[in-house]
């Protein structure tokens, strides 16, 4: 019985992570104060279900059109399928750390729902820079980069939720973002589980080119998580999305640059 309660609860984690991440309609499990921290877990194979519809996207247009429009609806789907999720965070996370020197300065901008110049450009540079680069992957590996790109991309959270304090505490309001809801709540296993999945996925795609996109991960993760415990002590959504983000991109550059 205890094996089938088990089973049962990871079930409900996944749903909760393609619920989280995606747009895709899925039956929603029992709430529990920490259904998100435990799945957290599962980012990484929810990253390779939105990948997987790249590569069909890909496939489906490459032979037929041009290399940019075929990258363009790429990113499109991609855009579609998350809701905006990642873009919202990097947006919210270039204006704050854009546009506010202070730390409750930097918070308060990033509650702002309004886009500011920072946000707008971050956003811009950001679709064009995929479009760009999953234009110029190179065909016989583009498939492994689309995958392990988002896989990479969301596997980043993990070690931000893991190593860094929410920055807003959880006691300074009833509503304290998403990053609250994770930060410094992700277990030790979470992590170990989360980092198996992205490591056998990405060395299954890749293989001998899987080690420079984990190092640029692992780079930019390393960097961005030193820069927001430097700037507000912490971590907050908007972070995570933002990480993601420009994970998402580095991968898709270490694919173009091998």
């Amino acid at each position: 019985m205890n094996l089938l309660i088990q089973i049962r609860r990871l079930w409900f984690d996944l749903l909760t992570a393609v619920q989280f991440l995606t747009r895709l309609r899925v039956p929603s499990g029992p709430y529990e104060q920490d259904s998100l921290a435990r799945a957290v877990k599962f980012f990484p194979i929810v990253g390779f279900l939105i990948g997987s519809g790249s590569v069909v996207l890909y496939l489906l247009f490459a032979p037929h059109l041009p290399l940019t429009i075929v990258a363009l609806l790429v990113v499109i789907y991609l855009v579609a399928i998350t809701g905006c999720l990642h873009e919202d965070g990097l947006t919210d996370s270039a204006d704050g750390f854009g546009g506010g020197r202070e730390r409750e300065k930097v918070l308060a901008i990033m509650r702002d729902s309004r886009i500011g110049t920072y946000g707008a450009t971050a956003l811009v540079l950001s679709l064009l820079a995929r479009v760009l680069l999953i234009a110029s992957l190179p065909r016989v590996q583009a498939a492994g980069y689309l995958i392990a790109a988002p896989v990479l991309s969301r596997w980043t959270t993990l070690p931000l939720s893991f190593f860094l304090s929410p920055a807003r505490k959880r006691s300074e309001s009833h509503v304290d973002g998403q990053g609250a809801r994770i930060a410094r709540l992700t277990t030790r296993g979470s992590l170990i589980i989360g980092s198996l999945f992205t490591l056998v996925i990405v060395f299954a795609l890749l293989r001998m080119h899987a080690l420079i996109p984990i190092l640029g991960t692992l780079g930019v993760t390393l960097l961005t998580a030193l820069y927001y415990n430097h700037r507000i002590g912490g971590i907050t959504g908007d972070c995570f999305g933002a990480t993601s983000q420009m994970t998402e991109i580095a991968v898709y550059l270490c694919g173009v640059w091998a």
